[in-house]
């Protein structure tokens, strides 16, 4: 499988894992999808408020490229395209989770402020209920508060 930028060689697994997720939008694209399922280019633009059309293509390419991301492409006019995660980009958030939890308490440490995020009302990922959705939504500010 061809891989974007770097193919090594690495100095660490941290480095490899590194060159996967560089870029300001790589992991929040990785945490709209993981938090909403699969997801069509707009309404990924819309969940990254901030993101240019450009970056948005050009980072998604390369996580398809990294095995991160499934592109569903459907013959239909006009034409449909949906973004997934694969199971290599599941296994990547699960390996983030340590992280977030790190940068969450960082923000609490350094009082720094939270983006809102909306919870739609409807399924959530995996056709789980809305108050499925809102009750994680709500979890993980339980956790970033204590």
């Amino acid at each position: 499988m061809a891989t974007s930028g770097r193919q090594g060689p690495y100095f660490c697994g941290i480095d490899a894992a590194m060159d996967v997720v560089s870029g300001k939008w790589k992991s929040l694209i990785l945490w709209e999808l993981h938090h909403h399922g699969t997801r069509r280019f707009a309404e990924l633009r819309r969940g990254l408020p901030g993101v240019s059309e450009k970056m948005l293509v050009q980072h998604l390419r390369e996580m398809e490229e990294d095995g991160l991301v499934h592109r569903e492409v459907y013959a239909v006019v006009p034409p449909k395209v949906e973004y997934s995660l694969t199971e290599h980009g599941v296994s990547l958030n699960t390996a983030l989770s340590a992280l977030g939890t790190w940068g969450s308490e960082r923000m609490r440490r350094i009082g720094a402020e939270k983006v809102a995020v909306e919870v739609e009302v409807g399924a959530g990922a995996g056709g789980e209920p809305a108050a499925a959705a809102e009750a994680a939504v709500e979890a993980e500010a339980a956790v970033e508060v204590a």
